[in-house]
C-alpha cells in the first residue's frame, strides 16, 4: 500500500522536480518557458512545500514557498496527490491574476512531463525520445529513493541500517546521482559525486531502461555485469530494498 504523505513528497519532489531537467533536455520543452519569468508554489498542509522558478527557458526548484509569485495551497496530502492525477483543480491564494501561466504554459509542460514519463506505444523506438525519456526516470527514481527512505515508513526501516556517507548511482555514459546518507536520512543531489562509499552503475541507458520498466532482472543484472556495484555493500543493499519501495509509488 501507498502512504499519501510519502506520495506527496515524491509527486512534488521527483515529479514535478524533473521538469527542470525536462528543460534542459527536451528543447521544445525550453521554449515553451524561454518567455516566461514566474514562479510557482505548491503548499501542502501536512506535507511538502517548494516553488518552481521559471525563467529564460529555464527553471528550478527550491523548498519553501516564501517567494513564490504564484501560490497553490492544499488541505492535504491527498488533495495534492489528485493535483498529480488530474482529479483535482486547485486555485491559487496568492496572484490569481496569473493563473493564465497554469491553464496555458505550466499545463503544456506538464503534459510534456508525462509523455516522457509515461511513454505511448511505440514512443520509446525514437532514439532521442528514449534518451530524454530514460534520463528523466534516472532522475525521477533517484529523487523518489530520498522521499521514500525519509517519508515512508517501510522505507525508514531500509534507511534505519545506512552507515553515513555517499552512495553513487550513475548510468554510464549518461547522468549520475549521488545519494547523500546521514543519521538514516538521505538526501538525492543530481549529479554525480567525486568519491563515495558504495555505487551502482548501470553498463548503458537500455539496461537502465530494462531494469526501470521491470523487464530486467536487477540480481541477473549484477551476475552478467550489466550493473555493477561496489564498495559498501551493506549500503547498497538498503538503497535497493528502498528502490523497491521506490517503484511501488512509480507504478
Amino acid at each position: 500500500m501507498k502512504d499519501e504523505k510519502t506520495l506527496a513528497y515524491i509527486n512534488l519532489f521527483a515529479i514535478l522536480g524533473a521538469l527542470p531537467y525536462l528543460c534542459e533536455l527536451d528543447k521544445r520543452s525550453a521554449q515553451l518557458i524561454e518567455g516566461a519569468s514566474i514562479s510557482v508554489g505548491f503548499a501542502v498542509k501536512g506535507g511538502p512545500s517548494a516553488t518552481l522558478f521559471f525563467g529564460g527557458g529555464r527553471c528550478r526548484m527550491a523548498p519553501g514557498t516564501d517567494r513564490c509569485q504564484v501560490k497553490l495551497p492544499f488541505g492535504s496530502c491527498a488533495k495534492f496527490n489528485g493535483l498529480i492525477d488530474g482529479t483535482v483543480t486547485p486555485i491559487p491564494s496568492r496572484g490569481i491574476t496569473k493563473a493564465g501561466f497554469l491553464t496555458g504554459t505550466f499545463t503544456k509542460l506538464t503534459d510534456r512531463l508525462t509523455a516522457f514519463l509515461r511513454p505511448a506505444p511505440g514512443a520509446l523506438e525514437d532514439p532521442e525520445f528514449f534518451r530524454i525519456s530514460t534520463a528523466l526516470m534516472f532522475h525521477v527514481i533517484a529523487e523518489a529513493a530520498a522521499q521514500t527512505a525519509n517519508e515512508d515508513p517501510i522505507g525508514q526501516c531500509s534507511a534505519a541500517s545506512i552507515v553515513d556517507g555517499i552512495a553513487r548511482l550513475s548510468i554510464r555514459g549518461g547522468p549520475g546521482a549521488a545519494l547523500c546518507c546521514r543519521d538514516h536520512k538521505l538526501l538525492t543531489v543530481h549529479r554525480s559525486p567525486e568519491k563515495c562509499l558504495s555505487y551502482m552503475e548501470f553498463q548503458d541507458m537500455r539496461v537502465a531502461r530494462d531494469l526501470f520498466d521491470g523487464r530486467l532482472n536487477a540480481i541477473a543484472a549484477v551476475g552478467l555485469g550489466q550493473v555493477r556495484i561496489g564498495g559498501m555493500i551493506s549500503q547498497i543493499d538498503n538503497i535497493n530494498r528502498i528502490l523497491d519501495r521506490v517503484a511501488v509509488y512509480l507504478a
